[in-house]
């Protein structure tokens, strides 16, 4: 089962507390065209990005997938060829995992950069991103039988990396 659904209204009110945006106006993702692979994510409010800007933005929105599948996240096109902005992470891997984890409830968040020379303005409601849904393969002796400890990170801790 796929789907997308807003976070609770506690999660929003700790997520959104810096913002004037109502629970009742996120908008989950949708695909403009019946054959478009990508899920649109509207902007929940309006942000202008500085030339070598990055900022963080929260989606209000999680996704439930299957076990062996991902939501990859990506710059849409027209965004990033028209404005010079990209994602920090180039692609954004969202695990089936990650939904309703303890400490965030797999609230899923996009940090963009403005790699341009000039101010990019975005409106509430733009679509700047898109999440495609993706089967992975796993080798013959895997062994993972770790599960989640948390939101964005919870894999790495205890292991050194990005603590």
């Amino acid at each position: 089962m796929r789907k997308f659904e807003k976070i609770s209204e506690k999660q929003f009110k700790n997520d959104f507390k810096d913002s004037d945006v109502e629970y009742d106006e996120l908008q989950l993702p949708e695909r403009k065209t019946s054959k478009s692979a990508g899920y649109d994510f509207y902007l929940p409010y309006d942000i202008t990005i500085k030339p070598n800007q990055t900022i963080i933005i929260p989606t209000g929105i999680k996704v439930m997938m299957n076990d062996d599948e991902f939501l990859g996240i990506y710059i849409r096109g027209s965004v990033g060829f028209k404005y010079n902005i990209r994602m920090c992470n180039q692609v954004a891997i969202i695990d089936a995992d990650y939904f309703n984890n303890k400490t965030n409830e797999g609230h899923m968040f996009i940090r963009i950069q403005n790699e341009g020379d000039k101010e990019v303005e975005f409106k509430k409601g733009d679509r700047i991103v898109q999440g495609i849904f993706q089967k992975y393969l796993l080798v013959n002796n895997d062994k993972s039988s770790n599960n989640r400890s948390g939101g964005f990170g919870s894999t790495n801790k205890g292991d050194g990396i990005n603590e």
